[in-house]
C-alpha cells in the first residue's frame, strides 16, 4: 500500500483501489491524482490495470466525474472499473426508503379493486376473487388470498408472496406467473410462493421458504408467534 497526502493506493487481485480524501478540494485532489498516476511503476505496467475508486463521503457532480474518468483514461494501461461513494442524493434516499418500507393496510380487497404500492405490502384482510394486490417488494397477506397477488412487479425475482390462506386465482412474481389449478382445491394455510432454482413459482410452507430466504426470518417469527 502506498500513501500520499490525500490518496491511498492499495493493490488488489483485481487491480488497484484508490481511496481519495473527502476533506480536500476536488481541484487539489485532481492535481495530486495526476501526479500519483504518472509514477514510473504505473506507466511501466504491461497489461491493463483496473482502477476502483472509493470517494468516501464525497459526492461528485456529473462534470466532476467526467474530469476524474478522463484523467485516468489518459494514462496508459489504466481503466476505471468502479466509482463508489458513501453519499447518496436526497431523491435516491427517498426512493430507497420507499422501496424498503413495509406498507400496512387493513382492508378487504374486493372484486374489481387493485392495490399497488412501492416496497413490501402487509395486508391485514382478504383478497377476494377479482381483487388484485401488487407490490415492488414482498406481499404478505394476513387473511385469505382468493384473488391475484403480484410481488416484485418491477422485476424483483427475489420477492415472495405469503398468505394465511392461499387459494389464489393467480400468483405473479416479477415477470413470471402461476395459474390456479384446473381442479378444485381447498387451498392451503400459511404458505409462501417464491421463484425456485428452476425459474418457476413454487408454493411451500413458510418455514421452508424462510430457510432459503433468511431475510424473511424476522417476519416469519412475528407471524407464527403473533
Amino acid at each position: 500500500m502506498e500513501k500520499n497526502h490525500h490518496i491511498i493506493i492499495k493493490g488488489t487481485r483485481d487491480g488497484l483501489t484508490l481511496y481519495l480524501d473527502d476533506s480536500c478540494s476536488f481541484d487539489h485532489l485532481i492535481v495530486e491524482l495526476d501526479r500519483v498516476l504518472s509514477q514510473d511503476d504505473l506507466e511501466a505496467e504491461d497489461s491493463l490495470v483496473r482502477i476502483n475508486i472509493q470517494l468516501g463521503y464525497r459526492h461528485l457532480h456529473t462534470d466532476q466525474e467526467k474530469i476524474l474518468r478522463d484523467l485516468i483514461r489518459k494514462k496508459k494501461k489504466l481503466v476505471v472499473q468502479n466509482i463508489e461513494s458513501k453519499v447518496i442524493l436526497k431523491d435516491e434516499a427517498i426512493k430507497w426508503k420507499e422501496e424498503s418500507d413495509v406498507r400496512i393496510l387493513a382492508k378487504t380487497i374486493r372484486s374489481g379493486q387493485e392495490i399497488e404500492i412501492t416496497g413490501d405490502l402487509l395486508l391485514v384482510g382478504d383478497v377476494n376473487p377479482g381483487g388484485t394486490v401488487k407490490a415492488t417488494g414482498n406481499v404478505f397477506i394476513m387473511g385469505n388470498l382468493n384473488g391475484i397477488a403480484h410481488a416484485g412487479y418491477q422485476g424483483n425475482r427475489d420477492a415472495v408472496i405469503m398468505a394465511s390462506y392461499m387459494n389464489p386465482v393467480q400468483l405473479r412474481i416479477a415477470d413470471l406467473y402461476s395459474r390456479s389449478p384446473d381442479y378444485e382445491t381447498e387451498g392451503v394455510y400459511m404458505e409462501c410462493g417464491y421463484i425456485d432454482e428452476s425459474n418457476k413459482i413454487i408454493i411451500d410452507r413458510l418455514q421452508v421458504v424462510a430457510r432459503k430466504r433468511p431475510e424473511l426470518n424476522g417476519f416469519e417469527r412475528s407471524v407464527l408467534n403473533g
